[in-house]
């Protein structure tokens, strides 16, 4: 029990984000979560869909620790964590055979090659219409909210390679190794859910 972390954004978010996760995996999916900090996302969707299994990851060890702690929540079907990281070479190589991707709030605070590897290993690891969920907050030209233009200056003040993505970008990066946009789903705190199908 004391290996597990709270994450307040999580604990706010995991509701709503699960709500729609579970609503549009396919049945019986092997979902993969880049990035999955504290586990209570994963939590909140196996809770919501016993017959999915779901992998974590996350290049933080502390993370990981807190992630398979939270296992026995679910019965089984949260697999132990996973040490990726998307600026790896080929991070995809040999982790196994996936339905579906998840990420939330990883590449506003990571550099833009995670971002970019994170594109290409969806690429190798989805087949033909197969989704990737990508959640966080993002900028979107004059119709962005001021709390995220905001929070972008903040992060670039903390690293210079940190910050609000543009979605214009995230969807030329997805484009390129053949996902389309199939929806973008306004979330809680001017974050966006989008859902990238595998063309």
């Amino acid at each position: 029990m004391s290996e597990r972390l709270y994450s307040p954004s999580a604990g706010r978010n995991s509701g709503p984000i699960s709500e729609l996760l579970s609503a549009r995996i396919d049945k019986d999916a092997r979902v993969l979560e880049i990035a999955s900090g504290t586990g209570e996302h994963a939590v909140a969707v196996c809770q919501k869909r016993p017959d999915i299994a779901w992998q974590p990851s996350d290049p933080n060890a502390k993370s990981r620790r807190s992630q398979d702690a939270r296992r026995g929540e679910c019965k089984g079907q949260i697999m132990p964590s996973l040490p990726i990281s998307m600026i790896e070479y080929e991070w995809w190589a040999e982790i196994g055979v996936f339905d579906a991707i998840f990420c939330a709030n990883m590449i506003h605070i990571a550099p833009w090659e995670a971002a970019l590897g994170l594109a290409e290993g969806a690429g190798q690891l989805l087949r033909s219409g197969q989704s990737l969920f990508l959640y966080g907050p993002f900028l979107e030209g004059e119709n962005t909210a001021q709390s995220n233009l905001d929070f972008d200056q903040s992060l670039q003040l903390r690293n210079s390679d940190w910050g609000v993505r543009s979605l214009d970008s995230v969807k030329h990066i997805f484009a390129d190794v053949g996902f389309n946009l199939q929806a973008r789903i306004e979330m809680p705190a001017e974050n966006r859910l989008l859902v990238f199908s595998k063309a």
